[in-house]
């Protein structure tokens, strides 16, 4: 398999930050790692293993992203308006660094994203924030509006992070289009710790049937927990529907 690991500037971070590489053909996915994760986790997790026949067989490549939630939504340090500020360092280092090295890097102009738990967030908000980036999305028990990480505080920062919220108010067709020409999957088991990820993944589905997005919503069953164990099946069972 190939296996690159690269370190970028992170110029909107103000630190270098690493990504690492997985196969050299198919479809590229940007991999977004679960709450205050790292970018060695999907890996050592065992879903490059888990991935690994599609990876080998020249049908997906992985690009998977470094984190930074500990400074943005999950940091108890900062004022809820600066976790948000910090969010948008984030969004200009993915966009302004990890896309065009992946286009670069695969050759294509439109890529896929995809993630686990708060990875699945960061999917979806990439995703749906930038459809003439992002024609593909696989979220895996996920949650879709910030307010877990900010209560009741509200700002332009938040709410444009918050699919939930910004998605509910779409009406623009340049937005709208893409979005129902593009591969939109959402899973999520209805085990352990994964009851606020159904509840919100049932209120994603309800909000893009209502603007008449197409998408495929996959709901496991009540032994399905919030755990790696279970994403390894997830991830590659999606890939495969999806006939990548």
């Amino acid at each position: 398999m190939h296996v690159q690991h690269h370190q970028q500037p992170g110029r909107a971070l103000g630190r270098s930050m690493e990504l690492r590489e997985f196969g050299d053909r198919g479809q590229p996915l940007v991999v977004f790692p679960s709450q205050d994760g790292h970018v060695g986790d999907f890996e050592g997790f065992g879903m490059i293993d888990a991935c690994a026949p599609l990876i080998e067989a020249g049908r997906v490549r992985f690009f998977v992203v470094d984190g930074n939630d500990w400074e943005s939504w999950t940091n108890q340090g900062v004022s809820f308006a600066e976790r948000a500020r910090r969010h948008a360092g984030y969004d200009r280092y993915v966009m302004e660094e990890v896309v065009p090295f992946a286009q670069g890097r695969s050759g294509r102009e439109r890529l896929w994203t995809t993630g686990c738990s708060m990875g699945a967030f960061h999917a979806a908000n990439f995703f749906f924030r930038r459809p003439d980036v992002f024609d593909g999305v696989i979220g895996i028990s996920g949650l879709y509006d910030v307010s877990t990480f900010v209560g009741d505080f509200c700002s332009d920062d938040v709410y444009f992070n918050s699919p939930l919220r910004y998605l509910a108010g779409l009406e623009e067709p340049r937005y709208l289009e893409p979005l129902r020409a593009a591969s939109i999957t959402f899973m999520v088991g209805q085990g352990t710790y994964e009851e606020e990820c159904l509840r919100e993944t049932r209120a994603l589905e309800r909000i893009l049937a209502d603007k008449g997005v197409p998408a495929w919503f996959d709901y496991w069953g009540q032994d399905v927990n919030h755990d790696w164990p279970w994403w390894r099946k997830m991830l590659p069972y999606a890939l495969e529907r999806r006939g990548v």
